[in-house]
């Protein structure tokens, strides 16, 4: 199993520049990838950009880049661009978002996600083989030819010559359908919040079409000390944020997946106190299990132990969440 590092998107008031010392210690760790996010804050190719100008050896990912964001076209112009200034060590990371985010914050319609995503990586495939561009799709048109079009549109393919054509593209995915396209179109799969112990009975009919060589590269939060429920504690808030605040009620994906491992009941508590305005209640309702389940707290002798779990899933990659250097120093430890 590889290790990679997650340095999410930055919270208020933080420089992800701060966060660059991390990814090097990774690297001289062994540390196999690197990864930035984006919500509606800091972008992840910036910090991408950065992190390989301040790396050497290790991989760069998105995790994801967010496909209402960008038109296939600016992806695919992205992706070459990175893969070729990192010496080919670009992983291209795609996700969604949710409904709050697509039409909240990109002003894009949320309308008919696998469809989209499917035709969207069409795309950018294409862009990076060089070939001329031209689709004539559902939700995408190139060259655009609907309301407002000149008709001047012309059939394009990339100016720049990609280092690689083949730049791999993972797809961030939670509910069966669309864990099943990721299976089927794409190089890799960007899982989080996930229960090993649980991880075939929620994903593997999903899985059951995925190719030879397909990556699973799961997130998991690691905590490393002495005080268990501190730690424990310490994660909380983040749990009750995705199950309880990241979606509305009825599409959180988030909630749906712990109530899909057996937590329904807890999950359900967490979304109605955190969506009724009271998140230190919803904090105090994630139970300890479910942190124990989904996370890697505890002292070195604890995390060993809970990576046997970890061990049975097809997980090729564990992406390692921390503010500890430590907890990288000892997840390299056990599994390098």
């Amino acid at each position: 199993m590889k290790l990679g590092v997650n340095l999410g998107y930055a919270s208020p008031g933080t420089n992800p520049a701060e966060l660059v010392p991390l990814a090097r210690a990774a690297e001289a760790l062994g540390y196999d990838s690197a990864w930035a996010a984006e919500a509606w804050g800091t972008d992840a190719v910036t910090v991408l950009a950065w992190l390989a100008a301040s790396t050497t050896r290790i991989k760069v990912g998105s995790a994801i880049m967010q496909i209402p964001g960008r038109t296939p076209g600016n992806t695919a112009m992205t992706a070459a661009t990175l893969d070729l200034m990192s010496g080919g060590r670009f992983i291209l990371g795609l996700g969604t978002s949710g409904p709050q985010v697509v039409e909240g914050w990109h002003g894009e319609p949320w309308g008919k996600p696998l469809g989209k995503t499917r035709e969207y990586i069409e795309i950018v495939r294409t862009a990076l083989r060089r070939e001329v561009v031209e689709h004539h799709g559902e939700h995408y048109r190139i060259p655009y030819d609907g309301p407002g079009a000149t008709g001047l549109g012309k059939p394009l393919k990339l100016m720049l010559r990609p280092l690689r054509a083949d730049i791999p593209i993972y797809l961030a995915a939670i509910g069966p359908k669309n864990v099943a396209l990721a299976a089927e179109i794409a190089d890799g799969w960007l899982p989080m919040l996930v229960a090993p112990e649980r991880f075939d009975e929620a994903f593997g009919p999903s899985l059951a079409g995925a190719r030879e060589g397909f990556e699973i590269a799961a997130g998991v939060s690691v905590l490393v000390g002495d005080d268990v429920q501190s730690l424990r504690d310490a994660l909380k808030p983040h749990i009750a944020l995705y199950v309880g605040g990241m979606g509305a009620k009825g599409k959180n994906f988030y909630n749906s997946l712990v109530s899909r491992y057996g937590w329904e009941a807890e999950a359900a508590q967490i979304q109605e106190l955190y969506l009724g305005g009271n998140p230190r209640a919803a904090i105090a309702a994630v139970p300890d299990e479910l942190v124990d389940a989904l996370a890697l707290v505890g002292p070195k002798e604890r995390i060993r132990d809970r990576l046997e779990a970890w061990r049975e899933t097809p997980v090729t990659t564990l992406i390692v969440a921390s503010p500890q250097p430590e907890a990288l120093e000892v997840l390299a430890e056990l599994l390098l």
